[in-house]
């Protein structure tokens, strides 16, 4: 009947305003304010369509305009008791990093939260950013959102290739078309990165997703200082000409501005804005303002093992985990002891710990000012605030030894020596460094559990701790919810407190069914202490699963260090597998491993994961790492060897761009010279911390490779180019093997070594052999430019950007010659690599 009704209403009853308020009664669901077909009149949907369908025309017409009556179509709005949302997630952080869960860091504005609401200790992520990131925001699992890894290795197919399908709408679509005003700030890793361009498309863009304003970045991480900075799909430079401006306020400032502003419009619109920060994702970069403040609290003297007890004892304190809850000892044979450090690794990692901390206690203190904003414009009451810590476990990206340059990481260099790393000592954290801590720092971070980042199979990867706070809606202030939960909760708990429905279609295009479970029961104290609604959960990330059911865990034995990206793959990654077992109704940390005492239960949760995994498409699994990076996509670069350009341009992604490593090449530039000489950018792709550029210095040509701020290999001229037309190039022929390698998983072959030579109308200028290249990636929050040098320059003893080219470029042209391996020696390399697994 309300099918008919609904029907009935936005067509023939329609017709005439009697008939509207004839039907207006019988609608029980429907909400409508002011007179039917007057400029003010307003309506709710049943939301199963979106957009709604336009209702008929129900004013009257007749030949003359004196004899008709004018109708407008209601105005689109939530329900009356649909809340605001503030959906905050921070980014590679565990468990115990802030103070509201028993960490050391200082989080007052999520200790604000847990005040007015409720505390979360028993939320999961996926182990990853974009995987979490995608589950966050279409209620669906990861791989059923395609994003089976981050965007940066998407490969073909449905679980992975990092497309959200038309059938997944984003609750930033929901809710738009269900007339709230919607905003993405942050982070956005969601984008495909070969989507990620000025040539678009933009449906996998923020905008394209339901949310009418973006603010940030697109990508995993992002410089704080020079970000790679969109205002929707524009790139924006706020930094120029303010050396201590940093993206951790600036995003602040920008969401502050958006409420006061969405609210003096239209101060009855509910919004939803999704606040997604950088921190604390590598580079770790805070003012030095709260690097001061958080050196002079001394919380890391005494080292990790006694940081990771002093988490452990106040998470007991605070009531946040079982006062039984058992710490595993320290794993001396992952991570060194503190007292085996030597004091000038000890004086080193308490810096690099300094600054990850400033930098959490200042995402969190720009989070409380956002927060506040609420209050200012009279909205917190009303509004419905997530605040989740993390959306993964800490990251050991860094390795034991941590890095100047998480750059270097994805190139294969983890281990940079100590001796080298205090060179950047006293910058540490600033403009010149891509900084990421020791993973010993990590493993405390992510008390009382065990592992990190990456590995879906130990809590420590995937255990998250949240707060949720709705004054109007929850009144057990402060309590503590234990119950099961997952990041795809989180949509359908937005919808049932909206009383907005998942919709059957949007844009036409039936939706897939929402796959999370709704928290709001959790709201309510009476239900405290109510069982999991959700009952069962798989998890894989890089070959390492897991599944939860009804309070067992079944979990693949750690294989692989998140430090560790190279080298042959775990070539059967659901069966090569050690299992093991815990019962997490008593065993809180995931430490009593209990599979050969339930064998059979083993068997039965193998069963189930498999069911589960070929239900969320997790097939085929894949425990590769690095060679996904450099693995072919559908970029608009797919297929072609040679790009030229005649005009100026800057801002082209990575994913987007001509990739010129693992390949032999041929750049070629046709330019004048003007009779005071020139010089500037011509050619130039990544940064400070990895890439290359091709210009004149004192009107001398230049092509300088930056391998990862470790070493710059320049080839230049002596003498200056004369007035007039000129032709330079840089002509590299690669030694190594080529991308063909990648067939069997092992990064042997790439990153070799080759012969650059510079020409100059013809002639040999320069000719130098380099001992080996960049392996997969250059920095990747840095763009493709020609004419000037956007952001950080590859060569700052040269030039700073933006590096202008003052000559004229008429002409130029990139050739690629990439080496390819022939299905014979693929196939014979396969073959290795199956044979060493089993001698394993």
């Amino acid at each position: 009947m309300y099918r008919i009704l609904r029907s009935i209403l936005f067509s023939a009853v329609l017709a005439t305003t009697v008939a509207w308020s004839s039907v207006e009664t019988k609608l029980q669901a429907q909400q409508v304010t002011g007179d039917p077909g007057s400029p003010s009149a307003t309506t709710t949907i049943d939301g199963k369509q979106l957009p709604p369908p336009d209702p008929a025309f129900g004013g009257v017409i007749k030949q003359s305009a004196l004899d008709s009556k004018t109708w407008w179509p209601p105005r689109v709005v939530p329900p009356k008791q649909a809340p605001n949302v503030l959906l905050i997630i921070t980014d590679d952080a565990g468990f115990g990093v802030p103070s509201t869960f028993g960490g050391v860091i200082p989080t007052p504005a999520m200790d604000r939260v847990a005040k007015m609401g409720l505390r979360y200790n028993n939320i999961h992520s996926t182990a990853l950013c974009s995987p979490t990131r995608a589950a966050l925001i279409t209620g669906r699992n990861h791989h059923s959102a395609g994003f089976g890894v981050i965007s940066e290795q998407a490969t073909g197919f449905p679980g992975y290739d990092s497309i959200i399908r038309k059938d997944k709408a984003t609750i930033g679509r929901i809710l738009l078309d269900n007339g709230y005003a919607t905003a993405w700030f942050g982070k956005d890793h969601n984008t495909p990165a070969f989507a990620a361009s000025q040539v678009g498309p933009f449906d996998q863009w923020p905008i394209g997703m339901g949310f009418e304003y973006f603010y940030g970045f697109v990508g995993g991480d992002a410089n704080q200082w020079e970000p790679n900075l969109f205002r929707n799909t524009t790139q924006i430079y706020p930094f120029e000409g303010k050396p201590d401006w940093n993206l951790v306020t600036g995003m602040a400032d920008d969401a502050i501005e958006y409420l006061h502003r969405i609210d003096q419009i239209d101060p009855a619109k509910p919004f939803f804005i999704k606040y997604a920060p950088g921190a604390t994702h590598a580079p770790h970069h805070p003012t030095q303002q709260w690097v001061e403040k958080i050196r002079q609290m001394h919380l890391f003297d005494d080292g990790w093992n006694k940081l990771r007890e002093t988490i452990f004892e106040n998470q007991k304190r605070l009531g946040v985990i079982p006062a039984d809850t058992q710490l595993e000892p320290w794993p001396s044979e992952v991570i060194k002891d503190w007292d085996s450090c030597t004091p000038e690794e000890k004086k080193l990692f308490i810096r690099q710990v300094e600054i990850f901390a400033a930098y959490a206690a200042y995402s969190d203190h720009e989070i409380g000012r956002v927060i506040q904003a609420v209050e200012d414009i009279g909205k917190l009451d009303d509004t419905l605030i997530f605040y989740i810590n993390g959306d993964n476990g800490t990251s050991a990206e860094g390795g034991p030894l941590g890095t100047p340059n998480e750059v270097a990481f994805f190139n294969g260099i983890n281990m940079m020596p100590v001796e080298e790393q205090m060179k950047w000592y006293d910058v540490w954290g600033t403009e010149q460094t891509y900084n990421h801590m020791s993973a010993g720092w990590s493993w405390a971070f992510d008390t009382p559990f065990t592992w990190f980042k990456q590995n879906a199979s130990k809590l420590g990867g995937i255990r998250q701790s949240m707060c949720v706070a709705w004054p109007n809606g929850i009144k057990d202030q402060g309590g503590l919810r234990e119950q099961f939960c997952h990041i795809i909760d989180i949509v359908p708990t937005i919808l049932e407190v909206a009383d907005i429905p998942a919709p059957e279609y949007v844009d036409g295009i039936k939706q897939s069914p929402i796959e999370g479970t709704s928290l709001a029961y959790t709201f309510d104290a009476k239900n405290a202490d109510a069982p999991s609604e959700h009952q069962t959960q798989y998890f894989e990330m890089f070959g390492q699963w897991a599944l939860y059911h009804q309070g067992w865990l079944l979990s693949t034995k750690v294989n692989r260090a998140p430090w560790v990206a190279y080298g042959a793959a775990n070539p059967d990654p659901l069966n090569n597998q050690v299992l093991e077992l815990y019962d997490l109704t008593k065993d809180f940390s995931q430490s009593q491993d209990l599979a050969e005492q339930y064998p059979e239960k083993v068997q039965q949760l193998k069963k189930l994961f498999i069911a589960e995994a070929e239900k969320y498409q997790v097939f085929p699994m894949d425990a590769s790492v690095a060679a996904r990076i450099i693995a072919p996509r559908p970029n608009i670069t797919a297929g072609r060897t040679e790009f030229v350009y005649t005009m100026p341009m800057t801002g082209l992604p990575q994913g987007d761009s001509p990739l010129l490593l693992n390949t032999s090449y041929k750049i070629s530039a046709e330019i004048e010279i003007p009779d005071a000489g020139a010089e500037g950018m011509m050619l130039t792709s990544g940064g400070r911390f990895g890439g290359y550029g091709f210009y004149l210095l004192e009107s001398k040509p230049v092509f300088v490779w930056n391998l990862l701020d470790l070493k710059r290999v320049k080839w230049a001229a002596s003498q200056p180019l004369s007035p007039g037309k000129h032709r330079v190039e840089f002509d590299f022929k690669y030694d190594g093997l080529g991308v063909g390698t990648l067939a069997y998983n092992s990064m042997s072959g790439l990153g070799r070594g080759g012969t650059g030579t510079l020409l100059v109308d013809g002639k040999v200028v320069q000719t130098q052999k380099l001992d080996k290249t960049l392996p997969v990636i250059l920095q990747w929050d840095e763009s493709f430019d020609i004419g000037s040098d956007t952001l950080t320059g590859v060569n700052d003893a040269d030039y700073k950007p933006p590096f202008v080219f003052t000559g004229k470029l008429n002409k130029l042209a990139i050739s690629v010659d990439r080496p390819e391996l022939s299905p014979a020696d693929i196939a014979k390399l396969q073959a290795a690599q199956r044979n060493n697994a089993s001698s394993e």
